[in-house]
């Protein structure tokens, strides 16, 4: 039986609600049903608005679940090639299917279902930081960003911020009672444009993960210039900071340019191109630069790349297309002029190779030409040149030289002749190494004994003198070029060691600087070795089938047996690499980057777990505070009343009028506080499940105050509140549950005969209130614990409530985009202060103060 192939998605994204997602996917579903395909709007969220209706109408629709939830079962009896699903990010109610409608979604897909739903940027879960910075509401129902980057088709629909702000005071999109606050508050044009600017910022990087893909399947190298993305080459020198201004300013002048900090870290060693160019590639431990550099980057917006690679311009190169970057910024040499003979460095050689898709830029800086001198051949990794060109001397040159002394044979002298040769072969050894230096050896003794040793042009010596020469110069030849060639595998095994411990290093701080998630890592795995892509794989035993835990790159490969690496850590996880084989020795770095992407995933999904478990403990502490107010907070005002109608109801006893009346009140007042802790209960539900919505409005303060006064003796209360005060940004309800909270929490701390003050005052573009009595006080350590639910502090008596009063005056207060804090009163005792935003203030277009 053949596995049924999983549908597409497509989703309809839009900055904000009302731009028009619905209308858009009912225009789409209409044209396919004309198209004659099958189309069920299996959920669509009307609203009462008169054109969603009117598109929807003539759609074969289904009704909805209980509750109106998504009836999965009935799309799946339906089976329609296509099904239309509103509102990806809704909560599905309790005895749902699945608690998210997105999993519903998933279901439907992979049953071969293909869906189009809608949604807006804000619920994508990696945005909900920023999104609740620009609107001071943090998403209570978000969608993992993998389910909408797996959508083969991504529509942005796109409305201007006074377009849409136009739709809303029409009443497309609001009834006309809430049109006001969601002017005020959500629908600001600060607000739009910036939720504008990610929508569009997000789907350009989703289309250009598509594009890099679609590169990478067809083996596309050359760079298409859809985005500047400008490449700087770090050294690791003080000209970096010149570098990446330039960059900065490069990428100002084009809209979303992009900017990719790289440093390139021989895996063997610096070889004398790095030299020459003042070690573009490092190779050593990371310097100060570098990290302030590292600094710069993120400062600037852009992303710090460290890789690996014994050529630097072509590590450079690759990097470019491998993020298909359209201009390279490097810095003018630091080397003196002469060692321009050696080489056209790097600068040169990128710009050769970079070809015509790629812009290079050669940046002047104070330190151009005044770099380091160049070595006398500091031992590395020697190259097909080096080795090739060390051969050719200690061939050749011994004949050059001979050919060169052979008219001076009555000139030096035999000692000078050998000093020659032994020049001639320490050079050979620097430059390729033993067996060309010891070639060289023996090539010039054998040159030297018949060309200069008495009898000339015969492999015979005269005098014993002359013998004992020729030996030695055949032993210290020889002891010269093993101890060059030692010093450079030497220094080449140091070289590498010192890259692995930087790569280590940098592996080892990723976590601190935030690089904590599973693709972060892969991608740097990715970038460090050059590869294409690399994944991550799992399985629950040893024989079982492998599964993807995560990937990053272009067309990641769809099993570990295509992989050109693999790396097991053990036998459940395995790292694979795709692009080319990695020699031996970078096997050892790899298995550090296997371990940690092992230890990666197992921190996340122990984060998951441990998110988890603080919910259900959360859960229970809350339900066990819940039956404690419930058994006898609640109980003590229930036998109070049942005393007194007990008692009421007696025949036994004839009560007087006056103590009829005391029975009575008491019986009331049992009612009033019954009312007011399961009110308080009811509004701290609402706050823990996020269904409190504020309609927020201008307010005058003293007309609200008294009224949330009106529970408490007015002796106990000295009211200042200023005529002249400004409208604040509040709604009323919340407004006055939140000050006759505090009030009453005050008065009751407050010892007999003293009075609480409940003040205002304006500062700037907020109104603060302040209450303030002269009770015990609270030490400032425990301060944020008495706006915690079901916390009494001190020795507060039982049945003078569940601790609910502050936790929801607080809840209400930042809910309307204000604040509640405490402070000391002077004298001694607490300050509640209340702060909110004036009405049509700057705070109004800023966020929560």
């Amino acid at each position: 039986m053949e596995a049924t192939a999983r549908g597409s998605l497509c989703v309809y994204l839009g900055a904000a609600p009302g731009v028009g997602k619905t209308s858009a996917m009912l225009s789409a579903a209409r044209d396919c049903r004309g198209r004659g395909d099958a189309v069920l709007a299996a959920r669509v969220e009307t609203r009462g608005r008169a054109p969603v209706e009117a598109l929807l109408r003539g759609l074969d629709t289904l009704p909805a679940g209980p509750g109106g939830a998504l009836d999965v079962a009935a799309v799946l009896a339906r089976a329609p090639r296509t099904a239309l699903v509103d509102d990806l990010a809704s909560a599905n109610p309790s005895g749902a299917r699945h608690p998210k409608r997105w999993q519903d979604v998933e279901e439907l897909l992979g049953a071969g279902v293909d869906v189009v739903t809608t949604l807006d940027i804000q619920h994508l879960e990696s945005l909900g930081d920023i999104v609740e910075s620009i609107t001071g509401v943090r998403p209570r129902e978000t969608v993992p960003d993998e389910v909408v980057r797996t959508a083969e088709r991504i529509e942005l629909v796109d409305l201007s911020p006074q377009g849409l702000r136009r739709r809303l005071a029409d009443g497309r999109i609001h009834p006309p009672e809430g049109v006001d606050a969601a002017l005020s508050d959500y629908y600001r044009p600060g607000n739009l444009t910036a939720l504008r600017e990610l929508a569009l910022l997000w789907t350009a990087d989703r289309a250009d993960e598509h594009l890099r893909q679609y590169r990478a399947e067809h083996a596309i190298s050359a760079a298409w210039r859809a985005r500047e993305r400008i490449v700087v080459g770090l050294t690791g020198g003080p000209e970096g900071a010149t570098l990446l201004r330039r960059a900065a300013r490069l990428a100002a002048k084009a809209s979303g340019g992009e900017i990719l900090a790289v440093h390139v870290v021989r895996s063997g060693g610096r070889g004398a191109r790095g030299y020459q160019d003042a070690a573009l590639a490092g190779g050593g431990a990371p310097t100060e630069e570098t990290a302030a550099q590292r600094t710069l980057v993120e400062d600037l917006g852009g992303s710090f790349h460290q890789v690996v690679g014994d050529d630097v311009p072509s590590a450079l190169l690759d990097f470019a297309r491998g993020a298909d970057a359209t201009q390279i910024v490097l810095g003018a040499s630091r080397r003196p002029a002469w060692q321009y003979v050696l080489g056209p460095g790097v600068g040169a050689t990128v710009a050769r190779g970079g070809g015509t898709d790629l812009d290079v830029h050669i940046v002047n800086h104070e330190h151009a030409g005044g770099g380091r001198a160049l070595p006398v051949a500091r031992g590395a990794r020697l190259g097909r040149t080096r080795v090739l060109a060390g051969w050719l001397t200690g061939v050749g040159g011994p004949l050059l030289l001979t050919a060169a002394l052979t008219p001076w044979q009555g000139g030096p002298s035999l000692a000078t002749d050998m000093l020659l040769f032994l020049t001639l072969t320490v050079a050979t050894a620097l430059l390729g190494g033993l067996y060309p230096a010891l070639t060289c050896a023996v090539g010039g003794s054998l040159l030297i004994n018949y060309y200069f040793t008495p009898p000339t042009h015969a492999f015979t010596i005269a005098e014993g003198q002359n013998i004992t020469a020729l030996v030695v110069f055949v032993v210290v030849a020889a002891a010269v070029a093993s101890v060059v060639d030692l010093a450079a595998r030497r220094t080449e095994q140091a070289a590498r060691l010192q890259s692995e411990a930087e790569i280590l290093s940098y592996l080892a701080g990723s976590v601190l600087r935030g690089e904590h998630t599973l693709g972060a890592l892969l991608e740097r795995v990715r970038e460090t070795f050059g590869m294409a892509s690399a994944a991550l794989w799992e399985r629950h035993d040893a024989r079982g089938p492998w599964t993807r835990a995560g990937a990053a790159g272009g067309g990641p490969h769809d099993r570990p047996g295509d992989a050109d690496v693999e790396v097991a850590v053990n036998e459940r996880l395995l790292l694979t690499l795709g692009g080319r084989v990695l020699p031996a020795s970078d096997r050892r770095v790899l298995s550090a980057f296997a371990a940690q992407a092992a230890g990666v995933l197992d921190r996340q999904r122990l984060a998951d777990e441990a998110a988890r478990a603080r919910e259900l403990a959360e859960g229970n502490r809350i339900r066990t505070a819940l039956l404690a107010a419930v058994s006898h907070d609640l109980r003590t005002p229930l036998a109070g009343i049942k005393a007194s109608v007990t008692s009421l109801r007696s025949d036994d006893v004839a009560w007087s009028a006056d103590d009829e009346a005391e029975l009575l009140a008491g019986i009331e007042d049992g009612a009033d506080r019954l009312d007011h802790l399961i009110g308080n209960l009811l509004d701290m539900s609402r706050l823990q499940t996020g269904t409190v919505s504020p309609l927020v409005a201008p307010v005058d303060l003293d007309e609200v105050v008294p009224a949330a006064l009106a529970a408490v003796p007015r002796d106990r209360v000295d009211l200042d509140i200023p005529e002249d005060l400004p409208m604040i940004s509040a709604d009323p309800g919340l407004l006055e549950r939140s000050v006759a909270n505090v009030v009453e929490n005050a008065v009751k701390y407050s010892p007999a005969g003293r009075r609480v003050l409940v003040a205002a005052s304006a500062l700037r573009d907020r109104v603060e209130l302040r209450v303030a009595d002269r009770g015990p006080g609270v030490p400032e350590a425990a301060r944020d614990g008495i706006f915690e639910p079901f916390q009494r502090y001190g020795d507060a008596p039982r049945g003078n409530g569940v601790g609910l009063g502050l936790a929801v005056a607080r809840g209400f207060a930042e809910s309307m985009g204000g604040t509640l804090t405490a402070e000391e009163t002077p004298g001694g005792g607490l300050t509640m202060v209340l702060t909110l935003r004036v009405a049509g203030g700057a705070a109004d277009e800023g966020g929560p103060v």
